[in-house]
Parts: structure tokens; sequence; C-alpha cells
């Protein structure tokens, strides 16, 4: 009998090990595919669409968004994009010295990167489950799709409205351009949404993107004339 158990057990053991492996490979050709090829649709997209809040998108190249976009995002999100590995080491420091969970709530301290780790191979919210697949996609695409992929693919598929996900449909919504035409103070409106694109509303601004988006213009005069910024947002 404890011979039938133990073979049992191992037979269970070993296709689970076979299951992870299958899904190990085909997560890896996904994010391999994802270099080239943008994203049929996210969780993120889905819930939204499910929820009514619509599915409004148009992918675009990183070539047709302006470098005033590129900017505004870098500026407003993740000013150390361009040097860090995927992990902004510093912000998570503070966030673990000064208590990462208070009254039930994780405080984020998310680069662009992370944020594409979640909105396109996650769901939303703030669990330490979530946290940790997270890293793991961070650190996938930082090797596999390097920062011009993640750039465009952020500026593609984050919400920056309610049903709104990318530029080039922020932008159409908004001002009734192109993204390619977007100008520094569009660019940074457009950005200052991004904490909460739900809730702030871009056109006509909330009182919290008027208060904001001058900050980001500010910023982003800044950083205009890094070397490694320049490489993210000039026109290719």
């Amino acid at each position: 009998m404890r011979k039938r158990k133990n073979s049992f057990l191992r037979s269970l053991l070993q296709k689970i090990k076979k299951v992870f492996i299958i899904l190990f490979i085909v997560q890896l050709l996904y994010i391999v595919v994802l270099k080239w090829i943008n994203p049929p649709i996210t969780l993120t997209q889905l819930v939204s669409f499910v929820e009514g809040n619509g599915l409004k998108r148009d992918y675009i190249s990183l070539q047709d968004i302006a470098p005033n976009a590129r900017l505004a995002v870098i500026a407003s999100e993740d000013q150390l994009f361009p040097d860090h590995n995927g992990f902004d080491v510093k912000s998570i420091e503070k966030v673990i010295t000064e208590g990462a969970k208070k009254a039930g709530r994780i405080r984020g301290a998310s680069t662009i990167s992370q944020q594409v780790a979640k909105n396109v191979f996650l769901w939303q919210g703030r669990s330490w489950i979530r946290k940790g697949i997270e890293a793991y996609f961070t650190f996938m695409i930082e090797q596999v799709w390097g920062k011009k992929r993640i750039l465009e693919v952020y500026l593609n598929v984050a919400e920056m409205g309610k049903g709104i996900f990318g530029i080039e449909q922020a932008a159409q919504e908004y001002f009734n351009k192109p993204a390619k035409k977007l100008s520094r103070k569009e660019a940074a409106m457009i950005a200052a949404c991004l904490p909460n694109p739900k809730k702030y509303i871009v056109n006509p601004p909330s009182r919290y993107i008027n208060q904001r988006y001058p900050w980001i213009l500010h910023q982003m005069h800044n950083l205009e004339g890094d070397a490694d910024i320049r490489e993210l947002t000039i026109v290719d």
C-alpha cells in the first residue's frame, strides 16, 4: 500500500514538474515574441472592457511617438529609466525603511519597466505575490527587450484615461491629433494623469492635472540635455 502511495506521489510530482517546465517555456517564448509584436490584449484592457469602461487603443511604433511624449513619461514616472536595470533600488530601500505596508496598503516604487511587466503580463493590485512575479518579468524584459522596446510598449499599453490605452489614442481623444504631433504641454498633461488615469481628467484638465503638468514640464527641461535620455527620446 505504501509503495503504491509513493509511486502515485512520484508520478504526480513528475507531472507537476512537466507542467511547470511547459509553462516556463511558453511564457519565455511569449516574452521573446513581444520584442517585435505588440501584446494582443492585456488583463487590464480586458477588465476595462468587461467593466464597461471601454477599450480604445491604437498601437504605434516608437518612431511615431513625439520626443515630447517620450520625455514627458520619463520625467513624470521614472527619471532614472536609462540608468537602472529595471529596479530603482534607492526608492525600494526607502519604501522598506519607512515601512512597506501601512494600514493594509503596499507602497510602490515602480519603474517604467516594472509598470510594463505588470501591465503586459499580470493584473492590477498591490499584493506581495504579484510584486514577486512582477520582479521576474521586469528582469526578463530588461534582458530581452532593451530600453527602447520597453518604452515603446509602455507608451502603447499604459492606461491614459478611462478605457483609453496608449499615447496615440490619448492624443486623439484629448487633443484631436496624432501622438507624433503632441506639444510639450500636451505631452506633460497626458503624463500627469498616469498615477490614476481613471480619476485625473486630462482635457479639460482637472485641478490635479493643472497642478502637476507644470512640474513635469520643468523636469523635462532639466532632463532633455542628458545624453542617455536623449538616446531614448530623439526621433530615430
